[in-house]
């Protein structure tokens, strides 16, 4: 859906944690940034002024503040985006859908404390990361509840 530059790695991360397919191109030239946009098939997330100047550009968004907060909201409001996709169904760090894992085949991953408290595990299929509920998912929720986005 997005492929998001260099400048905006924080809003990638979020848009993943919200569900929303997003490459984050972080040493990508502006022409590998619309060459990848095009041939992917994804809207370019830029705060790249020089950039939009192109000619040929795929669809793309200029994003205009330096706050994921303010750009979070813009990219929700130009796509109109209503709701979140699936609330941590994505890696974070690599943008892979998540698989579900039994919390026995996590125990020996996580941390004994997180392994005899928690219940529900997934993994990224691709960077072997594991996730898991904890105290700052609530916080996740309560930024977007103030967002006006729900999770």
């Amino acid at each position: 859906m997005f492929l998001a530059d260099a400048a905006l790695g924080r809003l990638a991360t979020w848009l993943r944690l919200l569900g929303y397919d997003t490459v984050y191109a972080r040493a990508a030239s502006g022409a590998e940034l619309v060459r990848r946009a095009t041939a992917e098939g994804r809207i370019l997330l830029t705060r790249n002024t020089e950039l939009i100047r192109r000619r040929s550009l795929p669809p793309h968004l200029l994003v205009t503040s330096d706050d994921f907060r303010a750009q979070l909201r813009q990219v929700f409001d130009a796509y109109r985006l209503t709701a979140v996709s699936a609330f941590l169904a994505r890696c974070s760090r690599c943008n892979t859908p998540l698989e579900r894992l039994d919390p026995a085949a996590a125990s020996p991953w996580v941390p004994p404390y997180v392994g005899a408290t928690q219940r529900s595990f997934a993994r990224c299929p691709t960077c072997a990361r594991i996730y898991w509920p904890a105290t700052h998912v609530e916080r996740m929720r309560r930024e977007l509840e103030r967002l006006g986005l729900t999770a």
